[in-house]
């Protein structure tokens, strides 16, 4: 199956990353490399570009890509959280400008084999990186009620997650849950008609939670921004899209963070901790898509783009 993925916010980004010819930067999601051709287009002979990714599909299909473009090029499969010790195992002290794009490729979307659309019927997997151990099967079958009713109702924010997760372990008593389309089936039993006629596929939400659970998704997020923050040399910028508003949140708060690590109590007239911010802000409000991209890429709606630079 060809690597297919719609590179959202690509122009602003590249705009953003404000890419020097000789300068290293990381994409940290590289996906199919839709993002890495634009960096790798504006980077001279003796730039380098990082990739990293989970997935080794990924991996393979952004090599061939990128393969035309004369600029250093490093392939790494790991997870972006390891962005430390994926530098120090380059031998790299610090990075000109660093990309996470947060959304699932369409690649992984319908690639029946990876069951992560509820459109297609597949084997409950859900993981990034084939090798993990956990699997959707496992959140499934294996979590408790109340445990699957906190994560579908804050990863997917389902306002039915309770009685969802109620059918779930009620229909698993029978028999394994084992394929997306037994567990879509449950799902629209468990939300009721009138609900299922308006908005996305009554699904989405959960097939959303689960995807985050599995892959660790906002955990890895929140280990991530300052790891990546700090490996910017001066100048440096690091931008982030999201798709979600938890990850939107997560980026938001860390970014406000760094820009004013003051910990002093608010009722003091003057600061005394003597924190100085080691970044500056790029813009306060994220960056959306515009009109044209949204017809062209429904899948783009939800994206934001925030961006941070190191003094």
């Amino acid at each position: 199956m060809e690597f297919r993925h719609t590179s959202v916010l690509f122009s602003e980004t590249i705009e953003q990353l404000r890419i020097k010819p000789d300068g290293v930067y990381v994409d940290g999601t590289l996906g199919g490399g839709g993002h890495s051709a634009g960096i790798c287009r504006c980077l001279g002979e003796n730039g380098t570009l990082i990739g990293i990714d989970r997935d080794q599909d990924a991996l393979n299909a952004a090599q061939n890509r990128l393969a035309p473009y004369g600029c250093k090029k490093k392939f790494v499969q790991s997870n972006y959280e390891d962005i430390e010790d994926v530098l120090a195992e380059l031998g790299i002290c610090g990075i000109d400008g660093a990309l996470l794009d947060l959304g699932v490729s369409s690649f992984q979307l319908d690639n029946p084999a990876r069951g992560f659309s509820y459109m297609q019927d597949a084997p409950l997997d859900m993981r990034m990186n084939v090798s993990d151990s956990l699997t959707a099967y496992d959140v499934i079958n294996d979590y408790g009620q109340r445990e699957l009713t906190h994560l579908i109702k804050t990863y997917g924010e389902e306002r039915w997650a309770s009685r969802i997760s109620e059918f779930i372990v009620k229909e698993r008593k029978k028999r394994p849950i084992e394929t997306t389309f037994q567990l879509v089936d449950i799902i629209k039993a468990a939300v009721p008609a009138a609900a299922r006629r308006d908005g996305p596929h009554p699904a989405k939400r959960t097939f959303q939670a689960i995807r985050i659970e599995v892959n660790d998704e906002l955990g890895q997020l929140e280990r991530s921004l300052d790891r990546f923050i700090d490996a910017l040399n001066s100048g440096g910028r690091f931008c982030v899209i999201t798709f979600h508003s938890l990850e939107d949140r997560i980026v938001k708060e860390t970014f406000q963070r760094r820009l004013n690590p003051c910990t002093c109590p608010k009722e003091f007239p003057v600061c005394v901790c003597g924190k100085v911010s080691d970044t500056v802000k790029v813009s306060g409000k994220p960056i959306l898509p515009g009109k044209e991209e949204l017809e062209e890429n429904p899948r783009a709606r939800s994206a934001k783009l925030r961006v941070i630079e190191k003094r």
